[in-house]
């Protein structure tokens, strides 16, 4: 089983995040009616000319507190089954705590999913601790996105001797108007009961175990993917979240992805190049031809390709 030292947490802290934290309390009142026991039920507004999102509708706050007190308990559950290096069983009890919860809870979810792909990883399942903890993510997507690169913008403006240059603009200073998204994600935020550190906190470990599952996985993709979750770790929005421990242990991966991705590139490359010749060998053969009857030769100076057919390619 690989070492997964290089994350910040120990074996303790990596499945007992925000475990010993009680979820916050929420008023409770008698419920008139009998709900249905589902986890999320939607309707959709009146037909109109402008079409609207799905309402989310909730549980009386009584049964919600009573879901979220079941769910707790089989989290809990889940956690002393990981202690004892049960990783399956606990995975079997996370899936229980899930289907108590109501899903539009979205902090209490990733919890579990982020509980969930530490098992994964363990198990050196490193599929399903990919789609863990990305269904994680998605969930606190809902109450603070990650950061985004942004393009940036240019403008013209006129330099000295005339010469025109080129504006960056000054991004940091631009101001984010509250638009009905983010006027939504504040509302998320607010019903959740939890801060925004807590949300990038949980972000950062969700983001670590699937960059460490992206590496271990391998391949061009996989690789890349871990790339840009380090990137997003690293950026200027996540980085003060972060630990000094979990700096050094995401800098440290950094430093070992590099090479990695290089060498997966290159062999996906050739590969594809194969089979790219095997397709031309096919399609040349009935012409007695074959695509060593043409060289390509690179232009130092322009960086361009020059074809050169040989009719007998073996001189």
């Amino acid at each position: 089983m690989p070492d997964i030292a290089h994350f910040s947490d120990s074996d303790e802290s990596f499945h007992s995040f925000d475990d010993n934290e009680p979820s916050p309390p929420r008023a409770t009142q008698p419920s008139s009616y009998q709900h249905e026991r589902s986890k999320r039920r939607e309707s959709t507004a009146s037909q109109t000319d402008v079409p609207s999102k799905p309402v989310v509708e909730r549980f009386a706050p009584e049964e919600e507190a009573s879901l979220l007190a079941e769910s707790n308990t089989l989290k809990g559950s889940g956690n002393k089954l990981f202690g004892k290096g049960s990783f399956e069983n606990a995975i079997q009890i996370y899936d229980k705590a899930m289907s108590s919860c109501p899903n539009y809870l979205d902090f209490e979810m990733a919890v579990l999913r982020s509980n969930i792909a530490a098992c994964n990883l363990k198990l050196e399942e490193w599929k399903e601790a990919i789609e863990s903890a990305t269904k994680g993510v998605d969930c606190l997507e809902r109450l603070e996105p990650l950061p985004r690169p942004k393009p940036k913008t240019t403008a013209t403006k006129e330099g000295q001797n005339g010469v025109i240059e080129e504006d960056q603009g000054d991004e940091d200073n631009v101001v984010e108007e509250v638009d009905d998204d983010v006027a939504e994600r504040i509302e998320n935020l607010q019903k959740s009961g939890r801060t925004l550190d807590e949300v990038r906190k949980l972000q950062v470990k969700l983001l670590m175990r699937r960059a460490k599952a992206r590496t271990e996985s391998g391949g061009w993709a996989a690789l890349q993917g871990a790339d840009e979750d380090y990137k997003i770790l690293l950026s200027p929005v996540m980085l003060p979240t972060l630990s000094p421990t979990d700096q050094r242990s995401i800098l440290d991966s950094v430093r070992k992805l590099g090479p990695k991705l290089n060498k997966a590139k290159e062999k996906e490359m050739a590969e594809m190049m194969s089979k790219l010749k095997g397709l031309g060998n096919s399609l040349l053969k009935p012409f007695g031809l074959s695509t060593e009857n043409f060289n390509f030769v690179k232009d130092e100076k322009s960086g361009g390709y020059s074809m050169n057919f040989s009719q007998d390619p073996k001189k």
